[in-house]
């Protein structure tokens, strides 16, 4: 297992520790998350454990994009991404400034409904994410009304839809995506 990379206490909600995602021990964890009908945003629906754990391991061995699994008080809570915006497709949707990162979260399905849950969770995540950075740009689907009010409810603020471009590599493959991004400035 990996060592966390940040440890916070927020008041009210519990301690919230965030660690690279080990894709070996992880893979049956995460997968059981990409896979329910909820998840269908993260694209990942359909996957096997191994290929999860390929993608993962991939994900691993970039310098610019990086996993984190994120626990409440010793629980697997949420799935985090972080990745340099000039190093990823979103690059070719909007002028990337200096202290830019990336952000993708995915919350744990099964939680039982805690008013406030995410909020707070994003407080830790957040403080996380703007360590050494000055703004957070997140993309997710411009369908996906519930993910854009929760993060304009955290202070998010909305920029213009845009079509993330087709990724064809051959360790990866990312369809085109409808996305509405969003930026929170320290």
């Amino acid at each position: 297992m990996t060592t966390a990379v940040h440890v916070q206490t927020v008041e009210g909600f519990g301690t919230v520790t965030v660690r690279p995602v080990d894709p070996d021990v992880d893979a049956p964890l995460l997968h059981g998350w990409v896979n329910e009908e909820r998840a269908r945003f993260w694209g990942m629906v359909g996957t096997t454990v191994e290929q999860v754990r390929e993608i993962y391991a991939h994900l691993d061995s970039l310098t610019t994009h990086h996993g984190y699994l994120v626990s409440r008080d010793g629980e697997p809570v949420a799935l985090l991404q972080t990745y340099d915006p000039e190093a990823d497709r979103v690059s070719e949707c909007y002028e990337v400034q200096a202290g830019d990162i990336g952000v993708h979260l995915f919350v744990a399905p099964g939680l039982a409904p805690e008013p406030g849950f995410t909020g707070r969770m994003l407080t830790a995540l957040v403080d996380f994410t703007l360590t050494d950075r000055t703004r957070i740009v997140i993309e997710p689907d411009a369908a996906n009304e519930k993910a854009l009010a929760r993060m304009v409810r955290a202070g998010f603020v909305l920029g213009p839809e845009v079509v993330l471009p087709e990724v064809d590599l051959p360790e990866v493959f990312i369809p085109e995506k409808r996305a509405r991004l969003a930026f929170l400035s320290r």
